[in-house]
């Protein structure tokens, strides 16, 4: 019986943890449209060789990293990822535009009871402009979250291996 419901419980975060929801995919779809003033995009997942992908720190799936175009045209791209909280994961996303500058970041899921300040756009908003040949410092580059400290954290470290994949990719002619 424990070896039946371990197993439910494996397969249940399989299928949820990897596949895009409708309401994520919406959410996306809200925020793209908005940060790049259009009313629809296509995307466009972001192709990566075995050889590279495996020196990356982030690798990269058919579910986290896209082109977007509008009218044929590359106008930016996003990361789509998730980050650990104190006791579960948060969804989020990193919009870049052309020159691989943060334009925006927003939590899309967040399962925990503390630490959603995390999701306040003013707190994110110190990540839009940064460029993906910055490290970003917790405490120093960007501020501290009374109440969310493993989650800021978290965030901040992942953005951090999301700019140095991204930095790779860029490097090997890759977007």
């Amino acid at each position: 019986m424990m070896k039946k419901l371990f197993l439910i419980a494996i397969l249940m975060f399989l299928t949820t943890s990897f596949v895009v929801s409708n309401k994520i995919e919406a959410l996306i779809q809200k925020e793209v449209t908005a940060v790049f003033d259009i009313k629809k995009y296509t995307k466009q997942v972001v192709q990566v060789s075995n050889e590279i992908n495996q020196t990356l720190p982030i690798k990269i799936t058919e579910t986290n990293f896209f082109t977007i175009k509008s009218d044929n045209q590359v106008i930016g791209y996003y990361y789509y990822g998730q980050a650990y909280g104190k006791a579960d994961y948060f969804d989020f996303i990193v919009i870049f535009d052309t020159n691989l500058m943060v334009s925006k970041v927003k939590i899309l899921a967040y399962r925990e009871d503390h630490g959603g300040e995390v999701g306040s756009r003013r707190w994110l908003n110190q990540f839009i402009g940064k460029s993906t040949d910055k490290n970003l410092e917790y405490q120093k580059d960007i501020a501290a979250i009374s109440g969310a400290t493993i989650s800021a954290k978290s965030i901040t470290n992942e953005i951090n291996k999301v700019f140095k994949t991204i930095k790779i990719l860029n490097q090997k002619k890759q977007l």
